[in-house]
């Protein structure tokens, strides 16, 4: 067997689900219900550098779509991945592993939850960023974006963090609300511009375990 490369990958995060604000699972240690029986998610990775053995990842995006039927924690989750598609093949190659947790690091910790794969989907994905709103979009695919929730103070410039959460993510990330979230990819099926879903964000940073 040849051995998994030194790899890491580091950047921006961006998550909309569609619990209400704020989702429960994390608090909950995901042994809670979602707030609506089930959740969809779409979790946004900005890679800004990025090393894969010899391969660079800088530049490139990934988004994990997943839907969890009860409490997280019981598994049986569906996942898939658009990868962008701008990356080569041994560039989707090196993704496809760090997103599957093949290679190791933090999603490797989730492999054991997932029951079905729905596969690989790409496209141009794309980035926006204004203070504390933000989009993520692939065309024709995955349309969401957010903004971050603030406290009592009405010129707060910084939004309401949440730590020491354990997510495989971030440990450390930024509250939002959800502005829009539309999902039509790889048999997932989610619209939602309510308001009210759950949203987070932070920078992010992962290596091979």
């Amino acid at each position: 067997m040849m051995a998994t490369p030194t790899w890491n990958v580091s950047g921006q995060y961006y998550e909309t689900c569609s619990c209400d604000y704020v989702c429960p699972c994390v608090p909950g240690r995901m042994a809670v219900k979602p707030s609506k029986g089930s959740c969809t998610f779409a979790m946004a990775f900005q890679i800004e550098r990025g090393q894969f053995g010899e391969q660079p990842l800088d530049g490139l995006g990934f988004i994990v779509l997943g839907f969890t039927p009860q409490e997280m924690a019981k598994g049986n989750w569906t996942v898939g991945v658009i990868a962008d598609e701008r990356a080569s093949a041994p560039q989707r190659e090196a993704i496809a592993s760090i997103v599957s947790g093949a290679a190791g690091g933090p999603m490797a910790a989730l492999s054991g939850l997932v029951g079905s794969f729905a596969g690989v989907d790409f496209a141009p994905i794309r980035f926006d960023r204004d203070g504390m709103k933000w989009s993520v979009t692939a065309p024709k695919l995955v349309d969401m974006a957010a903004e971050g929730a603030t406290g009592l103070n009405p010129d707060a410039t910084e939004p309401l963090y949440l730590e020491n959460t354990g997510h495989p993510a971030v440990d450390r990330f930024a509250l939002a609300h959800a502005a829009r979230s539309h999902v039509h990819a790889l048999g997932f099926d989610w619209d939602d511009a309510g308001g009210r879903n759950n949203g987070q964000y932070a920078p992010f940073s992962w290596q091979g375990a």
